[in-house]
């Protein structure tokens, strides 16, 4: 059974393969075909985080060539960090600058935010007419104008607009959830007035995901009225930061059928499985720009496999058992990584600080995700039931949270955290005082490539002592 839930004047066409009719909290399987070239995403799906206009340790070539996901968010504040950006100086009227601005492969969707995710706590909270942003630079005020202004320009593929979210509490005042609701609502009309979606947006081909707020339905009831019926039109989708919301969707039919992108949290892909099984269509994945950071390879699967005991979400590339191992970092791994590299060169990569390391971890980290989603969407063409099997399946067989690196990660810049008082430093100082630290080399530092060259290193990876 196919059910197109796209209107005419929608940019962006959603298929629902296996509605879930009368209900908004079950999973479902569907197809998301965007304007303009772009490849049809098969859904449940994700897309993948970028960082100043890229994925991270991956150049578009590599993107090109070695990964499948379909999509990709960005951030605005990524761009804004000058009295004049560049990005606001591109030429008006060019079809899709920010595919060209970012040099981002042209069959990849681009979904344009007004913050990163996970977004930095700001220290200056939203107001009426301004969100605050985390710039490279620091902090600024980003207005609802020059936000579409900045849409005009860029013409992204799909655009959410700004959100009064609250990143600084996970538990704020009900007034100040009321004021959240308010405001967004206000922020959301007034972008919809300065580019008509049914003009401006539609003539550019830019479709619009509006957001639903981390608040409970008896609060945001109204503001989910509002787009139901004041502006169901102008909506292509919906923006989701609180995946349980998203049954109370039932009680608006001209939304029901939307595609949803998740912004909820997703450390781990037990996570992700959840937002699934609660209706979600798309999710956003951070974690696998954390975990390829921290030196860890993700080796989770759906279906799970056999296995009596818990196994782990991914393997610790730092560990010296890999020294020696010219196993794939997972067996059976079609990726490019696993197909033409081992274990011992990876952590070869990682100990000499080779960028090239964590460019193969981060293809491999997405070549996981990719074949975990196919996987769900495999089981759900078989039926509900049967993906609720292995989702209980999944949570039984695997551990609970991906690992901890435990070695170096790259070096963090400042739009990726914001320091507070008294934490120690997040990178180690590139230079220091002469006489502060051992100058001399660490006896394994010399013994590894002497035995190495000399033809002695033993099979168990142990390096032989200098010591006398």
């Amino acid at each position: 059974m196919t059910q197109t839930t796209s209107q005419e004047s929608t940019l962006t066409m959603f298929e629902l393969l296996k509605p879930a009719v009368g209900e908004a909290g079950v999973a479902r399987l569907g197809r998301l075909a965007f304007a303009g070239g772009r490849r049809t995403m098969q859904t449940p799906n994700y897309v993948a985080v970028a960082s100043r206009g890229v994925v991270p340790h991956l150049t578009p070539d590599n993107v090109t060539k070695h990964t499948t996901f379909d999509a990709s968010y960005l951030a605005i504040e990524d761009f804004l960090e000058k009295s004049q950006p560049p990005v606001l100086q591109l030429p008006p009227g060019t079809p899709r600058n920010l595919q060209s601005f970012t040099a981002f492969p042209s069959d990849r969707a681009l979904v344009l935010g007004p913050r990163r995710f996970p977004a930095v706590t700001s220290p200056v909270g939203n107001a009426d007419h301004h969100l605050s942003i985390f710039t490279s630079t620091g902090f600024r005020k980003l207005t609802i104008p020059e936000f579409a202004k900045t849409i005009e320009l860029t013409q992204p593929d799909i655009v959410i607009p700004p959100a009064d979210l609250s990143h600084s509490s996970t538990t704020p005042s009900s007034k100040r959830l009321i004021r959240m609701v308010e405001r967004t609502e206000e922020w959301v009309d007034k972008f919809f007035h300065t580019l008509d979606p049914q003009g401006r947006l539609k003539e550019m081909g830019v479709s619009v995901f509006a957001p639903v707020l981390p608040v409970e339905y008896p609060i945001q009831w109204d503001y989910l009225r509002y787009l139901a019926e004041d502006v169901p039109d102008s909506l292509s989708g919906l923006a989701v930061y609180d995946v349980n919301i998203v049954p109370e969707l039932v009680n608006y039919p001209s939304l029901r059928d939307l595609p949803r992108l998740s912004f909820g949290p997703s450390k781990s892909p037990q996570d992700l499985l959840r937002q699934v099984a609660l209706g979600i269509d798309v999710c956003t994945v951070p974690f696998a720009n954390t975990a390829s950071d921290a030196g860890i390879a993700l080796s989770f699967d759906f279906p799970p496999p056999e296995s009596s005991d818990l196994q782990p979400l991914g393997i610790d590339m730092w560990s010296k058992e890999h020294t020696t191992s010219l196993q794939p970092l997972v067996d059976g791994c079609q990726c490019y990584t696993c197909t033409k590299h081992h274990r011992a060169f990876i952590k070869h990569l990682l100990n000499a600080k080779e960028m090239l390391g964590w460019s193969l971890l981060q293809i491999h980290n997405h070549a996981v995700l990719s074949g975990f989603f196919a996987g769900i969407r495999a089981a759900l063409s078989e039926g509900s039931e049967k993906f609720e099997e292995l989702h209980k399946k999944f949570l039984a067989v695997y551990e609970p949270e991906i690992p901890i690196g435990t070695g170096q990660r790259p070096r963090a810049r400042g739009y990726h955290f914001k320091s507070i008082a008294g934490q120690t430093r997040i990178n180690e100082p590139s230079w220091q005082l002469y006489d502060s630290v051992d100058v001399s080399p660490h006896p394994e530092a010399i013994a590894e490539p002497l035995a190495a060259a000399e033809g002695t290193l033993p099979i168990d990876g142990v390096v032989p002592s200098l010591e006398k």
